[in-house]
């Protein structure tokens, strides 16, 4: 759609009372004093006008038409005011009036949608702040007017839109479009998201989300914004009470906001936790160059600063090694003896302008971006030192980040190196917390892996079957499934009374693992139904007279038999269906282990053996399958294909809620499931 009527029209109607102290009249005189050039008309039933803007009691009044309808008038009243807007032609509105969906009104807001589609009318809110476009000088919102600049702000809170305008005027951060959507019962943030991807004006998009109904809309629309601009992403809403209780392991440990990370990942764009980074964020993205790789040179005066910055940055995955011998040798030429040349780099508080440029300039031969650290004293002018780091900027033409402090000694060398495209942060750490987002975008942003994603949902999808086996799916039921996908099991028998025991035994080979096999039980350990290392006939007679007591009082279908897996490093797959996002992927450390330690990444499924071998890496406990200690590697090959495998089921299979391997034998050559349980959603 268009969205000049929103942003550029040439005619703007504000339906609400003009009385001293309303809305309307509040809305009207910003507006005015914003600068707005077009037309401007108040609509009330007194048709009272505001100074010198005419006042009208109808919208067919108005003659030629408005383009856009901004509506404070009480709740009652909008779907009324809708539909005179649907009657005169005006296609466009801004609903600021409360007292729908956010209070319960949930019949109301239906109402307001029902009238815009018989209409053919857009509209933002209910229940919103409003918009604005700073260059265009046209402000109807009741937040504060921001200056122009680069930066769209799309808020789903009007109050949080509020705080980020008037943080980014304090900082000097100019701001291109900002829209508060609100309830968004019309136009959401993915409809935002897409007009702001083609919008010259706006060269980064700060968003703040509460939630989504459709998550993969979402992602869809975050994924083409993100490949033609940063997308910076605060979404609220991180602590426990967001998780819900599930019965698998899997379900329990994909809480929402595990989810809404894996999801803006995934689809390239930037997440922060707080305004201060998200402006942070913003303020490099608009200034500094790209960060194209994650080799970090850090200049410094105080060795302090500079060390907690290289803290920091190991910390994020940037790179803060030692500088070749070469380089070294080249720095000790016109560097003091008594300066560190290890990066840091240490000029000490005898640090010049010269210091500065050129030690930057020459790190930079060899990193990807710079960080000059300066804590200055109240009897030098570190203008010079400004300077001297604004100049490497420019000469270098790489991303060059600075913390001078305490502010308000460096004012006048903060506004140099500022001109130069170098961000001046409170804290080395605060930089490099830039750095490493701003290196993550670019690198995401090469990612084309989830562009595939959905063409691998369409095929599977369009191949949809329902799941095998009895509800629930039995353990040889399961384990047979999953051999019939691709997914190694190991061999099985299923017995169901004493006299088939040794015999099932002795066809596998000793020791082997026995299970109880009941509908009724669902974590078998629980209640004894696993016993391992089974070593001789005997001992299998009496492992499945004990089998059979744990089910006692139960449906008992008898007990499932493999043989020992010894050697192997235990993980866990595992799939949960999230009511946003749908499919998604688990893995880490598994067995006994599993929720004891938490070491679990996540993704929105499907993914690709690429994206599956990013999975696996990011575990903590990484080394335990790369070899450690004398410990052979483990396949971790076969383990990222059977991955990116059992990521694909859900949508193969629409009828899986959530399913657990765990664990799955990571063994120095393939694979086995060891155990498997698999839930389906409720009809």
């Amino acid at each position: 759609m268009d969205f000049g009527s929103f942003f550029n029209p040439q005619s703007v109607a504000v339906v609400g009372s003009m009385s001293p102290g309303k809305l309307g009249s509040i809305l009207v005189n910003l507006i005015v004093e914003g600068g707005y050039q077009g037309r401007l008309y108040a609509i009330n039933p007194k048709a009272e006008g505001f100074g010198a803007v005419p006042g009208f009691s109808s919208l067919s009044d108005i003659d030629p038409l408005p383009e856009l309808a901004v509506i404070v008038s009480p709740a009652a009243t909008v779907a009324a005011v809708l539909e005179e807007c649907g009657r005169a032609g005006v296609h466009a509105a801004v609903i600021i009036t409360s007292g729908f969906s956010e209070v319960g009104n949930h019949q109301a807001e239906k109402e307001l949608l029902e009238t815009a589609r018989k209409y053919g009318i857009r509209f933002v809110g209910p229940n919103c702040a409003g918009l604005a476009n700073a260059p265009y000088q046209f402000f109807p919102t009741l937040e504060m007017k921001p200056p122009p600049g680069k930066v769209a702000l799309v808020s789903q809170s009007g109050a949080l839109g509020g705080v980020v305008l008037g943080w980014a005027a304090q900082k000097g951060l100019g701001i291109s479009k900002f829209v508060s959507f609100g309830n968004g019962a019309d136009l959401t943030v993915m409809d935002f998201l897409y007009y702001l991807s083609e919008d010259d004006e706006s060269e980064v998009i700060a968003l703040y989300i509460e939630s989504v109904s459709d998550g993969r809309a979402l992602m869809r629309a975050l994924r083409v914004c993100s490949r033609k601009k940063p997308v910076v992403v605060i979404k609220s809403g991180r602590t426990a009470a967001g998780t819900r209780a599930t019965a698998s392991h899997t379900g329990s440990m994909a809480g929402s906001d595990a989810v809404y990370e894996a999801a803006i990942r995934a689809s390239g764009a930037v997440r922060v936790r707080s305004v201060e980074e998200l402006l942070d964020l913003c303020e490099g993205f608009i200034s500094a160059p790209p960060v194209r790789g994650k080799r970090l040179a850090i200049v410094t005066n105080s060795g302090g600063p500079g060390v907690l910055a290289a803290d920091r940055a190991e910390e994020l995955g940037l790179l803060v090694d030692e500088p070749s011998a070469s380089l070294q040798q080249e720095m000790r030429v016109y560097l003091p003896p008594n300066c560190s040349l290890k990066n840091p780099v240490d000029l000490t508080v005898e640090g010049t302008e010269e210091g500065f440029r050129r030690s930057l300039l020459s790190m930079l031969k060899e990193y990807d971006a710079g960080l000059a650290i300066n804590v200055s004293t109240s009897y030098l002018d570190t203008t010079g030192l400004a300077r001297g780091v604004a100049d490497a900027a420019i000469q270098s033409g790489k991303p060059i980040f600075a913390s001078f402090v305490p502010q308000q000694l460096v004012a006048a060398g903060s506004a140099l190196m500022k001109d130069a495209g170098v961000v001046n942060y409170p804290s080395g750490e605060r930089a490099v917390n830039v750095i490493a987002a701003m290196q993550h975008y670019l690198s995401s942003r090469s990612d084309a892996e989830n562009v595939a994603a959905d063409e691998t949902v369409k095929r599977l999808s369009s191949a949809a079957k329902p799941l095998p086996g009895g509800n629930p799916m039995l353990e040889p039921e399961a384990m047979d499934w999953l051999r019939l996908n691709g997914i190694p099991t190991p061999p099985l028998r299923l017995v169901s009374n004493a006299s088939e025991v040794v015999k099932a035994c002795e066809e596998l080979g000793f020791p082997v693992v026995m299970k109880v096999v009941s509908p009724d039980i669902l974590h078998k350990s629980d209640v004894g139904g696993v016993i391992v290392n089974i070593q001789d006939a005997e001992s299998a007679r009496q492992a499945f007279e004990r089998i059979r007591q744990s089910a006692s009082g139960k449906d008992f279908r008898g007990a499932v038999i493999y043989p020992m897996v010894r050697g192997a490093v235990e993980v866990l797959i595992g799939l949960s269906c999230d009511p946003q996002f749908g499919p998604v992927v688990a893995f880490g450390l598994g067995g006994i282990y599993t929720e004891v330690f938490r070491d679990v990444v996540l993704r929105i499924a499907p993914i690709c053996l690429d994206e599956a071998r990013r999975m696996i890496h990011e575990i903590r406990s990484i080394k335990l399958l790369t070899g450690t200690r004398g410990q052979p590697p483990r396949d971790v090959e076969s383990l990222a294909r059977v991955l990116a495998r059992f990521s694909e089921l859900p949508f193969e299979y629409p009828q899986i809620a959530e399913a657990d391997l765990n664990p799955v034998f990571l063994l120095p050559e393939g694979l086995l499931v060891g155990d498997v349980r698999v839930i389906r959603k409720s009809v």
